[in-house]
């Protein structure tokens, strides 16, 4: 027993020192911020992650949700190696994990939008060792319909513009086929009159000719 203590203790020390030179850092979240999204519809809770320690087992995600007119936290969601839906509460049936941790995705999505799940969505990942960090925060707006963003205004505006050169190009074209047809008719009409004419001249000719052969 005396024998194996040195031995304990060299071991003990060492993988103090390797916990101690393994980087352990704050996990860094990344969200939207501020999403809006129609009554009734679906919506994505998109919820990214950077962590210096490999994914793993270990990880951990909480999605939580405090409305906009106050009211206690309230759970939407958990991971840990298996995705946890909420068995009872406002959420459940509602939410669904649409998240990939191998690509530091733990995102959700929340079905049947309400006017009632206004308010924050918190999403807190954990890593071990990396554990702190700041919790990623998503404020949702249900909205009877969505506002034009100036992306909106800019896809209208080129969407306009091309409807307006495909316009002016069939009138373009449709001008120059009218244009050569009323030309083709003018040469038939042309054609046609001075055909009548050298029948005249041709029939007045006989009619000469025959005058002369009865004098």
């Amino acid at each position: 027993m005396y024998g194996q203590s040195p031995t304990r203790a060299v071991l003990f020390l060492l993988g103090v020192q390797l916990t101690a030179l393994w980087p352990v850092a704050a996990v860094e979240i990344y969200t939207p911020r501020v999403l809006e999204a129609v009554n009734g519809t679906d919506v994505r809770l998109k919820c990214t992650f950077s962590s210096f320690a490999p994914v793993g087992d270990a990880l951990t995600v909480t999605w939580n949700f405090r409305p906009r007119d106050g009211g206690p936290e309230q759970f939407v969601f958990y991971y840990h190696v298996d995705p946890f839906k909420p068995m009872s509460g406002r959420f459940k049936d509602r939410v669904v994990w649409d998240g990939n941790p191998e690509r530091y995705d733990v995102s959700i999505l929340l079905w049947k939008l309400q006017f009632d799940d206004n308010g924050t969505y918190t999403c807190q990942v954990k890593n071990p060792p990396d554990v702190d960090g700041l919790i990623g925060e998503i404020q949702l707006s249900v909205v009877q319909t969505v506002r034009f963003s100036e992306i909106h205004f800019l896809a209208l505006a080129i969407g306009s513009a091309c409807a307006l050169m495909v316009i002016i190009v069939i009138v373009v074209v449709l001008f120059q086929h009218f244009r050569k047809k009323r030309r083709a008719e003018r040469a038939h009409k042309v054609v046609e009159i001075k055909s009548k004419e050298e029948e005249k001249l041709n029939q007045e000719k006989k009619a000469s000719i025959s005058l002369e052969y009865t004098d």
